[in-house]
């Protein structure tokens, strides 16, 4: 799998699991990959591991999302550990 679909299957997942407002490029802007022409905001891979980084809907359990989050990309990269942090929290709507 190219470094492209990687990015883009982990963001994907993210973006589906219930709770999810978004990706998070973190406080700097220093979570992400970069890709010919664009960027993956919130997503970094790694050799070993993958990290991610979220916000989540207000009213979301925290906690439960980024175990979800967690789970669905490890679903998809079986043997990378998966870190998820959960930047900001934000209103629905």
């Amino acid at each position: 799998m190219s470094t492209r679909e990687a990015a883009d299957a982990v963001a994907d997942a993210v973006l589906a699991t219930p709770g999810v407002a978004g990706l998070h490029p973190g406080m700097f802007g220093e979570v992400g990959t970069y890709l010919p022409g664009r960027r993956v905001d919130g997503v970094r891979l790694g050799d070993t591991d993958i990290d991610v980084h979220v916000t989540v809907q207000e009213g979301a359990p925290v906690r439960e999302t980024a175990a979800a989050v967690r789970e669905a990309v490890a679903r998809q990269f079986p043997g990378r550990a998966v870190n998820v942090t959960v930047e900001d929290v934000i209103a629905a709507g």
